[in-house]
């Protein structure tokens, strides 16, 4: 039975959460996600044996409360994706982008990718597969994953999705890159080792300094500006094309646009841009 006081969020809760995600996250909530916040937030109040919202808020924003402030930060992102979600990028990335970046590369000089907000992790193992495919031993390279979200990287390094995730996935790609579970572990896959240990996960949150994870020929960015406003955008695109070697890469969700920003990245088609040499 739902607590009383759990039923709807009020808005002056609602507004100190709102403002927290802001300032940690750089996530914009507007009034219609009154009641995303308060479903998401109340089962684990409850969980919590805590009163109310404005209970649960004191113990996140408390110095004995930071667990719980991460599991706060997991339960109020969005985690949608799938393997080859927008897959003419992944066309793009292998046809025209790969073979430019190995002509201005050594032999020797790995190749990096970027999965900037990479949530349960389909979207740097697609990137793995397309890489194996196309360059498998012939030349160094790496993925990088990277997102706020503590639980949802914590399911990406496991690597183990469940059937239904599957959709979409090439002919012969569930064979080769996928291990069928059995047993208890029926109805799930997991990616195999080989391509699992190709992609490094780490926790960083866009709107801080990314300067930690080194430079980039390619960064996919998708389906997270949305959530920002203008001058989050701003921040959050600035610190990502600093990641980016000269003439390298940048992917954006087919629902977003650099329109408005001031960057230093030129379009070369629909949500790919290109970093420009000078």
């Amino acid at each position: 039975m739902t607590h009383p006081s759990l039923a709807m969020i009020s808005q002056e809760e609602f507004a100190l959460f709102r403002d927290l995600m802001y300032k940690v996250a750089g996530v914009c909530f507007s009034e219609s996600k009154r009641h995303l916040v308060s479903g998401r937030l109340a089962r684990r109040i409850r969980e919590c044996e805590l009163p109310d919202f404005g209970a649960y808020y004191r113990l996140v924003t408390s110095e004995y409360g930071k667990e719980e402030f991460h599991r706060m930060i997991d339960l109020l992102t969005t985690h949608e994706t799938y393997f080859f979600r927008e897959p003419k990028h992944f066309e793009f990335l292998a046809q025209h982008v790969i073979p430019q970046r190995l002509k201005a590369k050594g032999e020797r000089e790995t190749l990096r990718v970027w999965s900037a907000a990479s949530s349960t992790g389909e979207e740097p193992y697609t990137l793995a597969m397309v890489l194996m495919e196309l360059l498998g031993d012939k030349h160094p390279w790496e993925i990088v994953a990277t997102d706020i979200s503590r639980e949802s990287l914590s399911r990406a390094q496991s690597g183990v999705y469940t059937t239904s995730r599957l959709d979409g996935l090439p002919t012969g790609f569930l064979r080769k890159y996928f291990l069928k579970g059995t047993g208890s572990r029926e109805g799930t896959v997991r990616i195999v080792p080989e391509l699992r240990h190709k992609v490094s996960f780490r926790e960083a949150n866009l709107t801080s300094s990314l300067g930690s994870l080194g430079e980039f020929d390619v960064a996919f960015l998708r389906n997270v500006l949305i959530y920002f406003d203008m001058q989050t955008k701003q921040g959050v695109v600035n610190r990502v094309v600093q990641q980016i070697r000269k003439e390298g890469w940048l992917f954006i969700g087919h629902s977003e646009s650099l329109n408005g920003l001031t960057t230093s990245m030129q379009q070369e088609k629909p949500t790919v841009y290109r970093k420009q040499s000078k």
